[in-house]
């Protein structure tokens, strides 16, 4: 593409990534007073996790559409999907409705960041992608900073509908540019359109959704039985993707370490971070009494040290191991993760801040590192779907996080309250998201509420912890050596006479 194109796609690029990191913070600061209006704190994670659920199942299936029919109408779709969405959560009513549309939005989100990766690595050379990395992480250092603190005053001033209402007009214009810019490669008149595998995307959909929901029954014998199927749906998944020509999911890019080691660290860190991230705003608000404002600046750190970090690690990433990056960028997530986790009642703001800070940076070192490797590793055929396929990971961790921390906030909440003799049938939390029912509340009443969550918060963030630790050792585990030696060795490997990629990357 001529430069003038490339610069329209890369703003078209950046205002899609600037929605999406908007959208994580600015609802996650919106989420308590959407509770405190509409009610369901029961069923408050399955905001975030419906939302989740939705994106990360159609994660791979946009990658491998976007190989198969190009770019450009993919990621249209995706986007009228996600504002389509976004325009339907802005008109919901209760709280069941608002989860029903976070679907279709994340059906959207699905293909919108991973093809916006995508498009990078169409576009730019490794040298380029690791200095570019620095103005594709700006729009995460602007969204960082006037995210939260948007979604507080749009709570506090105007309406919390209108969180999602914010994002039509950049999604309008980077569908505007990248429809116009972008100019797919083209195809040879004789080459055959590889086939969509339907059923692999049935098979995955139905087997992730199925998993989610066990997860969010678990303790239940209907959670059983969902996970019993869901585990069966997988294994079928799994043996039907061994035996198509084109599956959906890559089986043989996992026999490469790196790519494995990418996925698994995807899995973990998305776990880890992510579902941090869902609750600590209710912590702020709940617990600490702070406004959605207040709130939404204590994410304010992480974002800014994710920006720093990924900055920083990716023009490091052309003199350093990938490696090195990725172990430093786990080793902060992990001790944030665990100061995360001795927070209670009297914690103050300046210390969430601190150890999500530290979690940021953590993120902004490892995710980089990896991703930037498996796209300058793998063949370019299978560039879509290796990006995709990380993300899909990443994303799963997240719902993953989500789901089941959900469910411990739940069980530990209502053992909490039994110990402290209240009827948790007989009591909502969610007295602590309205400012004039917490007026209202008897102030020992509210106390015992307020510590109760609190010890139940120290138990969400310890399974994010966890998760943290996993992915630290899973780093570990990761093949050694820099982005340019990876490629020569899978040059050499691919030659006529040379053993094979997997071959070279279990060495």
């Amino acid at each position: 593409m001529s430069r003038q194109r490339t610069i329209l796609v890369t703003v078209g690029i950046m205002l899609s990534l600037l929605m999406a990191s908007m959208e994580g913070t600015v609802v996650s600061t919106a989420m308590p007073t959407i509770v405190g209006h509409l009610g369901g704190l029961a069923i408050y994670s399955w905001v975030f996790s419906a939302y989740m659920l939705a994106s990360t199942t159609t994660v791979p299936i946009f990658g491998k559409l976007s190989d198969i029919y190009g770019r450009r109408p993919v990621y249209i779709t995706a986007m009228t999907f996600f504002l389509v969405g976004s325009l339907l959560c802005g008109k919901a009513q209760s709280m069941p409705q608002l989860i029903v549309f976070r679907v279709v939005q994340g059906l959207g989100a699905g293909g919108l960041i991973p093809l916006a990766f995508i498009l990078i690595g169409d576009m730019f050379t490794l040298e380029q992608r690791a200095r570019m990395q620095g103005l594709f992480s700006g729009v995460w250092g602007v969204s960082a900073i006037i995210g939260p603190l948007l979604g507080g005053f749009l709570v506090d001033q105007i309406s919390w509908r209108w969180v999602f209402y914010i994002n039509v007009l950049p999604g309008l214009l980077a569908s505007a540019l990248v429809w116009l810019a972008w100019q797919d490669k083209a195809r040879a008149s004789h080459a055959i359109a590889p086939k969509v595998d339907y059923a692999g995307a049935v098979l995955l959909t139905v087997g992730v959704v199925t998993l989610l929901m066990g997860l969010f029954e678990l303790g239940t014998t209907l959670g059983w039985m969902l996970l019993a199927l869901a585990i069966l749906l997988l294994v079928g998944l799994v043996r039907l993707e061994r035996q198509v020509s084109d599956p959906i999911l890559p089986l043989p890019l996992f026999h490469d370490r790196i790519f494995a080691a990418a996925c698994s660290h995807g899995i973990l860190a998305g776990w880890a971070m992510f579902g941090s991230l869902s609750f600590v705003p209710l912590f702020a608000q709940a617990v600490l009494g702070t406004s959605a404002t207040a709130a939404g600046a204590t994410l304010t750190p992480m974002m800014l040290g994710w920006t720093l970090a990924s900055i920083i690690g990716s023009r490091l990433l052309l003199r350093l191991s990938y490696r090195t990056l990725a172990l430093t960028g786990m080793s902060l997530l992990t001790l944030g993760a665990a100061l995360l986790v001795r927070i209670d009642a009297n914690a103050s703001q300046l210390g969430l801040m601190v150890n999500l800070s530290l979690m940021g940076l953590g993120m902004g070192l490892s995710v980089p590192a990896f991703l930037i490797t498996v796209q300058s590793t793998v063949r370019p055929r299978d560039m879509g779907v290796a990006t995709s396929a990380i993300q899909f990971s990443r994303s799963m961790g997240g719902a993953l996080g989500v789901s089941v921390m959900g469910v411990a906030l739940s069980l530990r909440l209502t053992a909490r309250l039994a110990a402290a003799g209240l009827d948790p049938a007989a009591i909502s939390v969610d007295t602590l998201l309205h400012p004039v029912a917490r007026a209202a509340a008897h102030v020992v009443w509210e106390g015992t509420l307020r510590n109760a969550l609190a010890g139940a918060m120290q138990g969400v963030f310890f399974l994010a912890f966890l998760a943290a630790v996993l992915g630290l050792v899973t780093t570990v585990l990761a093949p050694h050596g820099r982005i340019a030696h990876l490629v020569a060795q899978r040059a050499e490997a691919e030659s006529p006479g040379q053993p094979t990629p997997a071959r070279v990357a279990r060495q």
